[in-house]
Formats: structure tokens, C-alpha cells, sequence
């Protein structure tokens, strides 16, 4: 449906201008009339290029979303139907992308979709797991509280992928920095040097002949250097997406002794979070599975949720086939059978996943206080060498001159 620009008077003489969604022009001068303006210009918006070409699209960021749950939840609350509420927040939405999209689900809604089946035509902003409480929500009658649990998960979400990303982040600089650091040593600092001590005519000591020679290496395969390290990654990346792949590497990952228990910790947080969630909402239990284990976001996790749907389909319980699967503590596997039995199984899950979000801090905490010194040390220790090593000649040359 298109949207047009208006200008007009309200009905205390106040000018106002907006934009409102019509069929055309005249049902646009209806629509405003009906809300006692008497519009004095009205003409359709003119097309972002940003609509034409997709990478020029802005993104829909997961904030944006958390805020829109949170509003909408609070709309419904107090008594507004779910299409005036959606017309609202499309109309202060700022990101046009986000705009586009809620006015695209209320056109559908009053086309006779629901709301569920409205978001399912956007997935990339709207996921499996979203789309399901929903429609449990719908179904229930208890929507605004479907998205008040909505905006709960996806913030807590949120606050735990940024505080692992935030551990990551900073190794991750503080060693581009010293590649960056050691490259224009070698490529630029290295060079004077070999020149200078040419001039010398006499053999150099071996730890300074090692960076001379290192660094003549670095100059004539820089280029093949980075295309082998480009073509490692693009392999690597070809392999993951592979189902063999995802699994051999995704099985390392889970038991690398620095990030393994970290990642544990993730995924537990993770599933016991979502699967609290989803059954708090109503959503079926086999269902809760299929998108838990959508969600996963590990290979070896997924095939372990996927394991026990198959347990449940065949009258066993949770628990069982999550303590087979030797990934998860025994801790959890405890509480999950403890909730089962006493039918406190969501309220279960999620102190779980409170209690991991606090170990997920812990372990971020502790990773970056550990490697924090490790890369100062290497940073330093690797400089430190190169400039003593390039220093020996001319410590040897002066000792030379003083003992002449």
C-alpha cells in the first residue's frame, strides 16, 4: 500500500504534517478527515533508492526489536487493538526498514492474516522461536503477556551475547595490533637496519641475521602470505557449512581447554533460557525442541536437543537423553528431572538459566583477566626481542671500538 506526505490543519488550528498509509489519494483525505485534520497538501512519498537495492537496506537492529516488543505489550495491555498499536509504532519508527516491515504485517492483519503468520514473512527479523510464542499467544489470549516474556528473553539474550563478544573483542585487537606492530617493523624498520649493517662488512650475530632473514621472507611473500591466509578462511568457512564440518568443528570448540567450558556455559544459559520460555508461553513441548534446536547455534548441542525429541516422542524424558549426551553438567541434568517430576519444569529451566548467566559473567570475566596479561606479554616480548636483536651489531661494534 503507498504511503503519502500530508500537511494540515487539526481541528485547534494547529498545523501538523505526517504520513499516512492508504489505498490512494482520496481514501488518504478520508482517513485524515476522519481524525478531524483537514489536510491543505497531500501528495505520495517519493521512493528511497535504499528500497531498490537490498545492501543498501538498514538493518533492523535487535534493540530496535526488544523496544518494539516491550511497547507493543504495553499497547495491548492497556486496551488498544493490535492494528491501531502496530500503526503507532510504524509511524515513530525511525529505521525505515523496521517501518516498512510493521506497516507490510499490519496491512497483512487487516488483509485477515494473524499476527503470527504476519511475522513468519519476515524471518530475518522475526525468528522460529518469536513467531511460535506468538502464535501460543494468540491462541491463549494472553498476547501482551506472550510479549512482555518476549522482550524479557531477547534483552537477557542480548546482555549475554555481548558480554562474550566483549571477551573476544579485546584478544582479538590486541592481536591485529600486533601483527600490524610487527609487519611495519619487518616490512618498513627491518630494511634500514640490513642496510646500516651492510655498511659493517662483518658477519651479524645469529638472532639478528634470523630477523633479517624473517624479514626479507615477509617482503617477497607478503601477497602470498595473505592470499594463503585468505584461502585458509574461505576453506575453513566452506567446510563449517558442511553438515561433517559443523560437527568436527563445533566438537573442538566444546572441548578446547581455554573456550570450551566458556561455550559450555553459553549454550546451557542458551537452551535452558529458550525451552523456560517457550513452555511458560504454551508452546508445545516437541515444538519447543524444534526451535531450541533451531537456535542452538552448535552442532553437537542441536544433535543433542534433537535427541531428545526423539526420547520424548517415545515416552522417555528430558533429562535422560541430555545426561547421555555427556555435554551438559550434571548439575543441570539434576534440576531438568527435578522440574519434570514436581511439574516445574519451566519455572526450573529458567533459575537455570539465570544461574548460568551469572557463570557465563564469571567466565568472561576470568578469560579476560587472563588473557589480558598474556597479550601484553607477548606484544612486548615479541617487540622487545626484534629491537635487541637489531641492537646487538652496534652493542658489539662498540665494544669492539672501547676494547681497541
Amino acid at each position: 500500500m503507498p504511503v503519502f506526505v500530508w500537511k494540515g490543519t487539526a481541528s485547534n488550528g494547529e498545523i501538523q504534517k505526517g504520513e499516512i498509509e492508504a489505498q490512494d489519494e482520496q481514501a488518504a483525505r478520508r482517513l485524515l478527515r476522519h481524525q478531524r485534520i483537514s489536510p491543505s497538501n497531500i501528495k505520495i512519498k517519493s521512493k528511497d533508492l535504499s528500497e531498490y537495492i537490498g545492501f543498501l537496506k538498514k538493518k533492523v537492529p535487535p534493540k530496535d526489536i526488544v523496544v518494539f516488543t516491550r511497547q507493543l505489550s504495553t499497547m495491548i495491555d492497556a486496551g488498544l487493538p493490535l492494528v491501531q498499536g502496530l500503526g503507532i509504532l510504524a509511524s515513530q519508527q525511525e529505521n525505515k526498514t523496521f517501518k516498512k516491515i510493521l506497516q507490510d504485517v499490519k496491512t497483512d492483519i487487516e488483509s485477515g492474516f494473524t499476527f503470527a503468520d504476519a511475522l513468519k514473512k519476515h524471518p530475518k527479523q522475526f525468528d522460529r522461536l518469536f513467531c511460535n510464542m506468538i502464535a501460543a499467544g494468540e491462541m491463549g489470549g494472553i498476547l501482551d503477556d506472550v510479549l512482555q516474556r518476549l522482550a524479557n528473553y531477547m534483552e537477557k539474550a542480548l546482555r549475554l551475547k555481548r558480554k562474550v563478544k566483549g571477551a573476544l573483542t579485546y584478544p582479538i585487537i590486541v592481536l591485529s595490533i600486533s601483527v600490524l606492530v610487527l609487519g611495519i617493523i619487518l616490512i618498513f624498520v627491518i630494511p634500514v637496519f640490513e642496510q646500516m649493517f651492510a655498511d659493517f662488512g662483518k658477519a651479524l650475530p645469529v638472532p639478528t641475521q634470523m630477523v633479517v632473514n624473517l624479514s626479507n621472507f615477509v617482503k617477497s611473500y607478503f601477497l602470498v602470505m595473505i592470499g594463503s591466509i585468505a584461502g585458509m578462511v574461505f576453506l575453513l568457512r566452506k567446510y563449517y557449512n558442511t553438515e561433517k564440518g559443523r560437527r568436527v568443528i563445533d566438537g573442538l570448540l566444546l572441548k578446547s581447554p581455554v573456550f570450551g567450558p566458556l561455550l559450555i556455559k553459553v549454550a546451557v544459559a542458551k537452551l535452558t533460557r529458550t525451552l523456560g520460555t517457550l513452555i511458560d508461553s504454551g508452546v508445545p513441548i516437541l515444538e519447543t525442541l524444534n526451535v531450541a534446536a533451531g537456535t542452538a547455534g552448535n552442532k553437537i548441542v542441536e544433535e543433542a536437543i534433537n535427541n531428545v525429541h526423539s526420547s520424548i516422542s517415545e515416552g522417555r524424558t528430558i533429562a535422560q537423553p541430555l545426561g547421555e549426551s555427556g555435554i551438559f553438567p550434571a548439575m543441570v541434568v539434576q534440576m531438568i528431572s527435578v522440574g519434570e517430576t514436581t511439574g516445574a519444569l519451566d519455572q526450573m529451566l529458567n533459575k537455570i538459566a539465570d544461574f548460568y548467566d551469572e557463570e557465563v559473567e564469571t567466565a568472561v570475566d576470568a578469560l579476560t583477566s587472563m588473557i589480558e596479561p598474556f597479550m601484553i606479554v607477548f606484544l612486548g616480548g615479541t617487540v622487545g626481542s626484534i629491537i635487541i636483536a637489531m641492537y646487538l651489531p652496534i652493542f658489539k661494534l662498540a665494544g669492539a671500538i672501547s676494547g681497541g
